[in-house]
């Protein structure tokens, strides 16, 4: 199986920058919560970091899946289409 790790790693990361962001767009306007941070709304400023940070994990993953597909078989293994007798 030839999964890169960055695909599973980018969608986990995108999921939680995804939370966030909702989550920080839903408090925008909570003074009271956002006062240790000095009125910045951390939430939604790392829930948008998270989530390009995951997508572009996610894209390198793919695009390294689709090169390794048009590479050739080495000569002394089988490609895994011809199993069988």
């Amino acid at each position: 199986m030839n999964l890169d790790l960055r695909i599973p790693m980018g969608l986990m990361f995108s999921m939680v920058g995804v939370i966030l962001t909702a989550f920080g767009a839903a408090t925008n306007n909570d003074a009271a919560l956002y006062a240790k941070s000095l009125g910045i709304n951390a939430n939604l400023w790392w829930g948008i970091v998270l989530l390009i940070f995951g997508q572009a994990m996610f894209h390198m993953g793919r695009r390294a899946q689709r090169q390794a597909e048009k590479l050739p078989s080495e000569p002394g293994k089988k490609s895994a289409a011809r199993r069988g007798h």
